[in-house]
């Protein structure tokens, strides 16, 4: 039987998916698809943003 490894933090996957996209967007050239991954990376920071903005916003809720 197949063991699952521990489940990443969303945190982990976006910080992930931002290393990835990185290191694919200095092999491209300059044009429309060299864009295409650098506004995924602008939009995967702007997501790690909300993320720690919505995680502190609840951490200081009273419950």
């Amino acid at each position: 039987m197949r063991r699952r490894s521990e489940p990443h933090t969303f945190e982990q996957r976006l910080d992930a998916q931002r290393l990835r996209l990185e290191h694919e967007l200095a092999s491209l050239p300059v044009g429309v698809q060299r864009d295409s991954v650098a506004a995924r990376i602008e939009q995967l920071h702007a997501a790690a943003e909300m993320f720690e903005f919505l995680k502190l916003r609840d951490a200081s809720t009273p419950r």
